[in-house]
């Protein structure tokens, strides 16, 4: 029996010593595993750092576009609201044009007079109506060429008293409404 029991503390003893053996390599496994576990984990965050500094310029330009949109259209409606009834007034200037040249003709008798009246009277209504709209009238007899507000349509030699590049005759009134031009004045310039 005391063999016996010799023999199982020599198992005893020679697997507390392989165990002893196995658990440093045990230890250095674990350290070598959670080692790599930490570098996964530290790639995975340097990767999710990076995912997120992409979404968040992604954003950020996103915004920018947003906000480069918002004024582009609150300029653009600005502008609509500026030359609104831009295209009526181009369409009511040849009116303006024939009111103008009816009120050239001479007349003679009363009701010649009577109807010459009552197309003044339209013609300053309309001239009245255009101005409160922003519409003015070019003037051009007199000033100084300007090929950006005149468009010249006849040269003449310079007479006494006048200056080159000088409107001297309007053929047709040209307007603009605000800054804007609807319709140069055709002119005749001396030069």
């Amino acid at each position: 029996m005391a063999e016996k029991k010799n023999d199982q503390q020599a198992q005893q003893s020679e697997e507390t010593k392989a165990t002893a053996k196995q658990a440093p390599k045990d230890d250095k496994n674990k350290k070598e595993s959670a080692t790599s576990q930490v570098d996964e984990l530290k790639a995975q965050i340097k990767d999710l750092k990076q995912q997120l500094d992409e979404k968040d310029d992604k954003y950020l330009r996103a915004e920018a576009e947003i906000q480069n949109m918002t004024t582009r259209f609150k300029k653009e409606q600005a502008q609509l609201l500026k030359y609104d009834g831009q295209d009526l007034a181009k369409s009511v200037l040849p009116v303006l044009d024939n009111l103008k040249r009816a009120l050239t003709i001479e007349v003679t008798d009363e009701n010649g007079k009577q109807l010459k009246k009552g197309i003044q009277m339209v013609h300053d209504h309309l001239i009245n109506a255009l101005t409160d709209h922003g519409i003015t009238e070019i003037e051009a007899e007199g000033k100084p060429f300007d090929p950006t507000l005149h468009q010249a349509v006849q040269t003449v030699p310079v007479k006494d008293g006048q200056e080159a590049d000088t409107v001297v005759q309007v053929l047709q009134a040209g307007y603009q409404l605000k800054d804007r031009v609807l319709r140069p004045a055709m002119v005749v310039v001396a030069q």
